[in-house]
């Protein structure tokens, strides 16, 4: 990985070129110790890895606690790599793809002090389904007993799905049916491992402990969240979890996005997660170019329709949506073209399954060109929701909040009676999320929790993704085709011996699931990440991102 030369960077900042690779800051000499202090504008909910299913609160789970197995902490494509984490390692699928037996490291204790056991292991499977976890329906409802503890949350077992020998220090996984991507599905923290222990119910702000390198200290989501050292980490896998560079992490939420990038240049904060303001974009990357760096992503922002509720619930309505927006003035309020490209269906450029697909454009092609407002107002007089009332709901962030404010107008031009609502980070996601809220539609992103088509269009759009009344309920839109179940049934399964053999099959659910516009694609972002001048070691992860164990401060 290299860094781009102060100059290119400044180009592209202020405009003038393409990005063609990863970026990073020059690898320096580095001492361990001080403390690296991180800003949010808001915090990111519950620190309940079972539960949260953000990318703000994801980077940290990654350095707090551990799996059977975790992605490759690497600055690379490799860190797209599954390996060996709290077992010793990666097991072969035994009983024709169904079973996994795994071996645990010993000697691998908790930050409380309590050792690792299997009965941690057995404990944590059956806590992600009585917290009722977003991905238990559909990351780990292949496990045997599955059923019943979807059925029965609180009575979850996993009776024959999760065995523990004690005595061996083995845990073994049985599938009902073989998955080519279990071993992913367990890398991500829904899959982590906490003390059997700990409460069945969302911790909230009370920390759980873990075994990764650092260990949550406190978290007030209206101040800040620390973590410091593990002092019961010692590294036994420098690629799974490596020990980390600095002492402790403060994580502070509150400045505005402008304020942050002006802590940053001061010094008095080392890395924004929020994206800096367009408008100071030219000045970080001519002034700060050696402390700036780009990076495409395999991610979204997109606008979930309810299809439960007027004026949404008609198909037409959504459609109309799509065809209406013009994803180049999106593409501006986020920075402009060498940050961010229209797009218009679901799997983003480059990814598992993508072939080029935009039917919601004016001139007729694979790719998004321009509105067509007329089409658009056609498709709402035929849908005869005129006049509706409809309401926004977007991120209090400059750009989430810039987004709603188009969506309004294109709205209202559509004749709608629409408004728009910023509200805070920590409870945007939850709440447009609770059907009990009935968002009609909202501004979000998604950021692939690993690289497989299934990942945006089965745990997005799929019914088993649906939980009326739950705050973790990731199918915002409450799609449910029994034609794109199907097709997607197929694509799993033709993706058990040869993942390749499915991407074919998932390009058919990808373009189904962007026919029906349950969701309008705005863009597909890339990603500037701005640290202050003491930061050392700056490396970005395709998977994880910005990997804070790795960063050293002078």
């Amino acid at each position: 990985m290299s860094l781009m030369r102060p100059r290119v960077l400044a180009a592209l900042l202020a405009g003038g070129a393409v990005l063609t690779a990863w970026g990073a800051s020059p690898t320096l000499a580095q001492e361990k110790g001080g403390t690296l202090r991180l800003l949010a504008r808001a915090a990111a909910g519950t620190i309940d890895p079972h539960i949260n299913y953000t990318l703000q609160q994801w980077q940290i789970f990654y350095i707090a606690y551990d799996g059977l197995v975790t992605f490759r902490k690497a600055g690379d494509q490799t860190g797209f790599e599954v390996v060996a984490d709290l077992a010793e390692a990666l097991p072969t699928p035994e009983n024709d793809g169904k079973t996994y037996r795994f071996k645990l490291r010993p000697g691998i204790k908790f930050s409380n002090g309590q050792d690792l056991t299997t009965d941690d292991v057995v404990a944590s499977f059956q806590r992600i389904f009585k917290v009722s976890g977003p991905t238990a329906g559909t990351f780990y409802n292949g496990i045997v007993g599955a059923d019943k503890c979807l059925a029965a949350p609180a009575d979850c077992t996993l009776e024959g799905g999760v065995v523990a020998d004690k005595a061996a220090g083995t845990v073994t996984i049985n599938l009902s049916a073989p998955d080519g991507e279990f071993l992913q599905k367990l890398a991500v923290p829904h899959a982590y491992i906490v003390p059997a222990g700990t409460a069945s119910s969302d911790q909230g702000t009370t920390p759980i402990p873990g075994t990764g390198a650092y260990a949550i200290q406190s978290y007030d989501p209206n101040a800040a969240l620390k973590l410091a050292r593990n002092p019961n980490f010692k590294e036994w896998s420098a690629e799974a979890q490596p020990e980390g560079m600095v002492d402790e992490i403060s994580y502070d939420f509150g400045l505005t996005e402008e304020a942050a990038v002006t802590a940053i240049q001061n010094g008095d904060a080392d890395w924004m997660f929020d994206a800096p303001p367009p408008d100071r974009l030219a000045e970080i990357g001519t002034q700060y170019a050696a402390q700036v760096s780009l990076h495409p992503l395999s991610a979204m922002w997109y606008a979930p329709m309810n299809t439960r509720l007027a004026p949404f619930d008609n198909a037409k309505a959504r459609q109309a949506v799509n065809f209406a927006i013009d994803r180049n003035a999106l593409v501006k309020l986020f920075g402009g073209a060498n940050l961010a490209q229209p797009a218009c269906q679901i799997l983003p450029p480059g990814f598992p399954g993508y072939t080029p697909y935009c039917p919601y454009t004016a001139a007729p092609g694979t790719t998004w060109s321009a509105p067509d407002m007329e089409k658009a107002k056609a498709l709402v007089a035929e849908s005869g929701t005129a006049g509706q009332e409809v309401k926004i709901i977007a991120e209090d962030t400059v750009v989430s909040r810039a987004v709603g404010v188009y969506l309004q107008d294109v709205l209202t031009e559509l004749g709608y009676k629409a408004s728009v609502q910023p509200i805070s980070q920590n409870l945007q996601f939850t709440y447009i999320q609770n059907t009990n809220n009935k968002v009609q539609i909202s501004i979000s992103q998604w950021f692939q929790d690993y690289p497989s088509p299934s990942n945006f269009l089965n745990v997005l759009f799929s019914c088993a993704s649906f939980h009326p009344g739950s705050d973790a309920s990731v199918n915002i839109a409450g799609f449910c085709d029994e034609a794109v179940e199907a097709k997607m049934k197929e694509a799993f399964a033709a993706g058990v011996s040869d993942a390749k053999a499915a991407l074919p099959v998932w390009t058919e659910v990808d373009k189904m699931v962007t026919d029906a516009a349950p969701a309008a694609v705005l863009f597909t972002p890339k990603r500037v990440d701005f640290v202050s001048s003491r930061v050392q070691n700056f490396t970005f992860s395709p998977q994880f991102y910005a990997i804070f164990s790795k960063l050293a401060v002078q």
